[in-house]
Order: C-alpha cells, then structure tokens, then sequence
C-alpha cells in the first residue's frame, strides 16, 4: 500500500473525479517502466523504485480490492486493466461476474474479508494475495489475522487527513525489508500476532 508520512487516504478536499489521492500519494508509479508496463504503455524509468514495483507485482496471483477502490478505478482501467489476475471484490453489493482482456476478472464477494482471501487463495495457483487497499479493507483483514506481511511505499508527502492504517494492538510488526527508491521508501514487515491472542485460539 502506498502512504504518505501522515496517513493513507487522501486530503480532504477530494477533486471533481475524486483521484486526488491517487495522484498524491501513487503519484511515485507513474513514471515507472514496470508500472507503465502493466498498463500496456511504452517507455518510463528504469528505476529502483521501477525494480521494487515489478518484484512486488510478479508476486501476486490474486488480488482484493474494496468497494470503492472498484467504483473509482473501474472506468479509467478499461477493457484490458493492469491487474492480469482474478480480482475479488469486498463489497455489500453484489454482482454478477465480469471479465476483462488479460486475464483480468472481477468477483464480487458479500459474504466478509474471510470468505473473499479463501476465494482468493483458491486461484492464486500458489502466489500470494494483494490486498490492495483501501484502509477499511486492510484493517480487517490485519484484525482478523489474515495478513503476513505488510508493504508500504511511503511517499515524501503529507496530506493533512492522517487516517491511520493500523488501528488494532493485536499484532506487532517486524521490519524484515527497506528499500530506498528515488521516489518513495519501501519497507517490509512481517506480521507477528499478538501471544495472548494466539494462545487464545
């Protein structure tokens, strides 16, 4: 997940398509030759921060995303979006399953964060699971303990909304990772439940 130093969504007065956090705080990937490679572009940088996003990326055999990251990203991602996976949907909202070039497909899933990382296992033919975001969808995840490790991409910015990524003391984090890009700071954490929660279960 990419964040800034103060928090992780965006500012609080969002612009008229509603990207301003997008373009803040993701602002790093977009002159990536990796990143811009995923989106069927030409060209970019071939960066360490470019190395970072195409090893985390190559990692991945499906990904979660929350409801809103889908009504934002869905018309600007197109008929052949960059995900080239299946794409599970977190939502209270149903629907029926869409299909995209490239491997990409959409599912939508009701039934909670538990329910939507198995679907996602499921496929994933032995990779790891993206939980893309947003913070709702990560904070469940993490206070349900489902989540191994954390990444985050944090960007020289500050926003002024500091929404919190982690709201639960029920694990700890060890740093295993850090990267210095040209742009953003990548750091790696392995995700330690918390002893008296796991010898509760």
């Amino acid at each position: 997940m990419s964040v800034s130093l103060d928090g992780v969504a965006g500012p609080n007065e969002a612009d008229a398509d509603g990207m301003t956090m997008f373009n803040v705080v993701l602002g790093w990937v977009y002159p990536l030759h990796s990143w811009r490679h995923e989106q069927g572009l030409e060209g970019g940088d071939d960066s360490v921060d470019s190395k970072v996003w195409a090893e985390n990326f190559a990692q991945f055999g499906a990904q979660i995303i929350g409801r809103r990251m889908f009504d934002c990203g869905y018309p600007n991602w197109g008929d052949n979006p960059p995900f080239h996976a299946p794409v599970f949907v977190l939502t209270h909202r149903g629907g029926d399953r869409i299909e995209k070039d490239g491997g990409t497909s959409y599912t939508f899933v009701i039934d909670g964060i538990d329910r939507a990382v198995a679907r996602a296992r499921a496929v994933a033919n032995g990779k790891d699971v993206l939980l893309a975001g947003g913070v709702s969808l990560a904070q469940q995840a993490l206070a349900a303990g489902l989540v191994d490790e954390v990444v985050l991409h944090v960007t020289p910015v500050e926003l002024g909304r500091r929404i919190r990524l982690f709201s639960t003391d029920q694990f700890n984090l060890r740093c295993v990772e850090t990267t210095q890009g040209e742009n953003a700071v990548h750091l790696r954490y392995e995700v330690i439940p918390d002893p008296a929660e796991t010898s509760a279960l």
